[in-house]
């Protein structure tokens, strides 16, 4: 029985009541949806990592040290995601992904929401951090899971001549999601003392997380358990592949969709994690006015995303991210002078950062889906993903401030740039890899 067979056996035979043909924009609205929530689990624990951890985990170290070790616990879902994209991927053969999803989406929840209830290192010492650490790693397993493979199917599904425009819609979630996720975090900082918020306040967050995933949840799958929706992905061959055969095939394709976005990946936590740790610590701006300036500038990152959709459209996805990665670089040489330029050059590498974000990350998604074999493309795209995460993103936030502490902001520039020649060297040896109309 082949896997598209088993799959079929696996879907109900009618699970809604969808009779008009899925369009690319159904399918773009999904992915972003779906992005949506997930980060925002994503930055509420990405947030939590600089104000709230240190203090309650590693209270016997200092701030900064503190940090550095909540950085590490938090590049253990990146390290623990492409597992999770096997394990589930292996479910999905078996049971379907209506189940794959919704088990995947009620464990994310459930493992971010379980950090409200963890109890700090003053209550139960050395098994607090534990705790800590595997409800991370949790994430990382689950967030494998949730790949639906509707950013697949929208780069193949789109027109030609908008596969920029549709490929943008499906990033919009992202920056939304830290929207979201960095006004709850400033609400509760400015509406509670100090002390309440460090005693309850912070674990509402986490609470929220598992709402948000339920509502998520029953919005992918009023798309995802349609008939017509599977009907696209079985004429597109998207289904699960075993992954040894997917890389002694097509692992080249696997690390070269992973390192074109670097430049992009590394940018994405320098912008969002790292000046609110870099800033809480070294200057006596309030947390909350630092969240503003963020929030603000994820609003400039959608403004950004869009954008990339029109121009990837004129001019051509490769085109697209080897100019922004040149733009990056330029970015990445005035780090120090405006990391110490005082509130404006800060509010500056946040702003900036943040547009430079959203135009690369609008078309980081889906964009090596069509260079893979049929049969590889659906584990193919999940796992270029999870890799380009790993690589360009997972250690960021450790590495930029553990380097910026010991040798200066400037080395925060070099980690940058060499993300940036790192994509701009895959994409000069690779232009089959990202052609005009991908």
């Amino acid at each position: 029985m082949t896997t598209t067979q088993s799959h079929s056996q696996a879907r109900p035979a009618n699970t809604a009541g969808h009779q008009a043909p899925i369009t690319p924009g159904e399918i773009a609205v999904g992915v972003s949806i779906g992005r949506a929530s997930e980060y925002f689990d994503f930055f509420v624990y990405a947030i939590a990592s600089v104000l709230v951890f240190p203090a309650l985990f590693f209270p016997f170290e200092t701030q900064l040290v503190g940090s550095l070790y909540s950085f590490a616990i938090f590049s253990l879902a990146f390290i623990a995601r492409p597992f999770g994209t096997v394990m589930f991927m292996r479910l999905q053969e078996r049971f379907g992904r209506e189940a794959k999803l919704t088990l995947a989406l009620f464990a994310l929840g459930t493992t971010t929401a379980g950090i409200a209830f963890l109890p700090t290192y003053n209550d139960i010492g050395f098994y607090a951090i534990v705790l800590l650490a595997l409800f991370r790693l949790g994430q990382g397993v689950a967030l494998g899971g949730t790949w639906d493979g509707l950013p697949s199917l929208l780069a193949l599904n789109a027109p030609a001549n908008r596969k920029g425009w549709y490929a943008m819609i499906g990033q919009l979630g992202t920056p939304v999601g830290f929207i979201v996720a960095a006004s709850l975090f400033a609400y509760m900082l400015s509406s509670v003392s100090e002390k309440d918020f460090f005693e309850w306040a912070w674990r509402y967050p986490f609470f929220a997380a598992f709402a948000i995933n339920v509502v998520a949840l029953f919005a992918r799958l009023r798309l995802v358990a349609t008939d017509d929706y599977a009907q696209l992905l079985d004429e597109r061959e998207l289904q699960p592949s075993r992954v040894g055969e997917l890389m002694s095939h097509q692992g080249r394709v696997v690390l070269i969709g992973a390192l074109a976005t670097l430049a992009s990946y590394a940018l994405f936590h320098l912008v969002t994690v790292f000046p609110l740790s870099w800033l809480s610590l070294y200057s006596d701006r309030a947390i909350t006015d630092i969240l503003m300036i963020e929030i603000i500038g994820a609003g400039f990152a959608i403004a950004g995303v869009i954008l990339s959709g029109v121009l990837a459209d004129r001019i051509g996805r490769r085109t697209m991210l080897g100019s922004l990665s040149v733009l990056i670089a330029v970015f990445s040489l005035f780090i120090p002078t405006l990391l110490g330029g005082g509130e404006l050059g800060e509010n500056l590498f946040i702003t900036i950062g943040f547009v430079l974000l959203g135009l690369s990350y609008g078309q980081a998604s889906g964009a090596v889906t069509a260079n893979f074999e049929t049969r590889f493309r659906y584990t193919g795209a999940a796992l270029t993903s999870d890799m380009a995460w790993l690589l360009g993103a997972a250690f960021a936030p450790l590495v930029a401030l553990g380097l910026s502490v010991q040798f200066g902001v400037t080395s925060v520039t070099l980690y940058l740039l060499s993300g940036a020649v790192s994509t701009l060297v895959v994409l000069g040896f690779n232009k089959a890899t990202y052609s005009r109309d991908r």
